[in-house]
């Protein structure tokens, strides 16, 4: 559009004008069709320049939720993502994408970062708001401080930024990504993460998100963050902390103030040798000795691997913050280890599958988007239905709102759209997982894999790869070979 009397109008009224056109749109796929309520739809139109600035088939709208569309299916493949978003498109009589997998790839690999992380803050801050005094630990605001480890595809360009262990062959071992996660303990949402490769510590990676833990909230995590410096510098930000006490420290309740049974407030001082992923400057700012409060709990819960555990914590009153809460806190940190579970398991984030490091980032940070919207879906049925959050299943949600976001897409309209997103949440409320205190979730296998060597060469000079039956014939020939009776 261009315009000979208001040249200097022409660009903003242009884009204010996509804008709104990306507003008012009617919803082109499924889950755009339930999640849109949290996605700001301005975040998805034309971009004034750059990549997704010109009209095509794959615009950054479709590309958003096909690509979303595509986690949320656990392993689905980009031509299975090119066919619903071709389905969907030649029902709503737009221009159908191509076949080629090609430009949706290209197109994929253009999303902008900017948006993506509008759209994470912005539903971050939303589901945030609505949070009761009851969602809260003692009136605080939890986040849980927990890291993982991800593979990717053998690339070259992977394997520069995420090399693979050292003690592995080339060409035999894969890529690993670290992920460090801070968790709502209220809405077991992801409120910030940080990356890097698989020499970086987890509390290297945690230093670069300071910003997201506001002055009096409580960080709470394993006994991998259970150090002094990790202490001091909550103490140093106003924050509150509770670990598992560092198993290099070894603690003595004979020493100390006693505020009870199993509770002392001691007094440590600064170490003598300076952490390695803190600077001197940091250093310096750190104070001598911290005052901390040291509780024992014991987990009273059978199946539970450790059946006694040694908190220190910066919450030193005791008639505020009971023994006891303090134990059933540090108790709650296992879901979010059933979160990572959802995650790695469910949406299988375990193997991410672009060959990039720029798609990967992409591809994870779709992976948490997915996380985070059934997430809130959860949280508004427990919401709504006054039940409680842990009792909804994410695995269920997400199922189900595959199924709804079909059925919402097809609704002729917003009354019956209405009553199908009721429904919705009625049975997420009504399917709940059962009430199992202290159930015993063991980190092993029951399904034993398949018997196949293990690939210990290139697969170039990896040439046969016989029958299980003929490396048991062998071993069997070579145990008979040295019996001396043989």
């Amino acid at each position: 559009m261009t315009t000979a009397d208001f040249p200097a109008w022409t660009s903003s009224f242009h884009s204010n004008l996509r804008r709104v056109c990306a507003t008012t749109a009617p919803a082109l796929h499924q889950f755009e069709a339930l999640f849109s309520r949290w996605v700001a739809h301005h975040l998805l139109a034309q971009q004034d320049d750059g990549a997704h600035s010109r009209s095509r088939c794959w615009n950054l709208r479709l590309v958003f939720w096909s690509f979303l569309w595509q986690i949320a299916q656990a392993g689905a493949s980009c031509r299975e993502a090119i066919r619903q978003a071709q389905s969907l498109c030649q029902r709503s009589g737009q221009r159908v994408p191509p076949d080629e997998t090609s430009p949706y790839c290209q197109a994929r690999g253009q999303l902008p970062l900017d948006p993506l992380e509008d759209i994470h803050r912005a539903l971050i801050r939303e589901t945030a708001v609505g949070l009761a005094r009851q969602d809260l630990w003692c009136g605080h605001h939890v986040q849980v401080i927990d890291g993982t480890t991800l593979t990717m595809p053998d690339s070259a360009a992977n394997q520069k930024a995420y090399p693979q262990q050292s003690v592995q062959k080339p060409g035999c071992g894969y890529p690993i990504m670290r992920l460090v996660a801070l968790f709502s303990l209220a809405t077991g949402m992801i409120a910030a993460w940080a990356t890097g490769n698989w020499f970086a510590s987890e509390i290297g990676l945690l230093q670069s998100l300071w910003e997201h833990l506001p002055a009096g909230e409580v960080l709470l995590g394993d006994r991998g963050f259970g150090g002094w410096p990790m202490l001091a510098q909550c103490s140093r930000r106003s924050l509150h902390a509770v670990f598992r006490l560092n198993s290099a420290r070894k603690v003595d309740f004979r020493k100390g103030r006693r505020l009870g049974k199993n509770d002392r407030l001691v007094t440590w001082p600064r170490p003598k040798v300076r952490s390695a992923y803190l600077d001197a400057e940091q250093w310096a700012q750190l104070p001598r000795e911290l005052t901390l409060r040291l509780v024992r709990c014991r987990v009273d819960f059978p199946g539970f691997r450790t059946r006694e555990v040694v908190l220190v914590t910066t919450l030193l009153e005791p008639e505020k913050y009971p023994l006891a809460a303090l134990g059933k806190l540090y108790r709650r940190r296992w879901e979010m280890e059933l979160t990572l579970r959802n995650l790695k398991t469910t949406l299988q984030m375990d193997q991410l599958s672009c060959k990039t490091p720029a798609n990967i980032e992409r591809e994870l940070r779709m992976h948490l988007l997915v996380h985070n919207l059934v997430r809130r879906l959860m949280v508004e049925a427990a919401r709504q239905r006054h039940v409680s959050l842990s009792r909804i299943s994410f695995a269920g949600a997400l199922a189900a709102a595959r199924r709804y976001a079909e059925a919402l897409l097809q609704s002729p309209s917003k009354r019956k759209r209405n009553d199908l997103y009721e429904q919705l949440i009625r049975v997420l409320a009504e399917d709940q997982v059962p009430d199992r205190p202290g159930r015993r979730e063991p980190r092993a296998m029951k399904r034993r894999p398949k018997p196949y060597p293990l690939l210990t060469k290139h697969r170039k000079a990896f040439k046969e790869i016989r029958h299980q039956s003929s490396y048991r014939a062998d071993r069997a020939t070579k145990k008979r070979s040295k019996n001396p009776r043989a």
